[in-house]
């Protein structure tokens, strides 16, 4: 039975787990969006949660929290001035998982891990660079 059994081993010993982990988190929390395997973006959507939740009460002790796990100073200060105040009112649930379907080179089931409303920036600066493009023709 699995009772209390927590997260994917991802084939990897535990100090080689928690820095893929880390590398993951920081990096979705960098770019807001990663493409990765499905079983990997599983793992890494509880942890990056946790982060964002931390953001959202800005104290000291949250920071060094942060810093505990993210490797990039950059990366925390963009997660408590940006992601936090943006998710300040959600009561959880930030991250989204899409499926993509099986990798090229191996079959692996791949997967885009995003932040709630990203693609809406996406979008928007898509209309931008068009408006920019037709503005320079004329």
């Amino acid at each position: 039975m699995r009772h209390l059994v927590k997260g994917k081993k991802l084939q990897r010993n535990t100090a080689q787990r928690r820095a893929l982990l880390r590398n993951l988190v920081t990096s979705f929390l960098e770019k807001e969006r990663i493409n990765t395997t499905l079983a990997k973006a599983k793992a890494t959507r509880p942890l990056a949660e946790k982060m964002i939740t931390l953001s959202r009460r800005d104290s000291l002790h949250a920071r060094r929290q942060a810093l505990r796990f993210i490797y990039k100073k950059p990366v925390v200060k963009k997660l408590f001035e940006e992601l936090g105040p943006r998710f300040s009112e959600r009561p959880g649930g930030y991250t989204r998982i899409v499926k993509v379907g099986p990798r090229a080179g191996d079959g692996a089931e791949m997967a885009v891990l995003e932040l709630i409303g990203t693609e809406f920036k996406k979008k928007e600066k898509k209309k931008k660079n068009i408006k920019e493009k037709l503005k320079k023709k004329k």
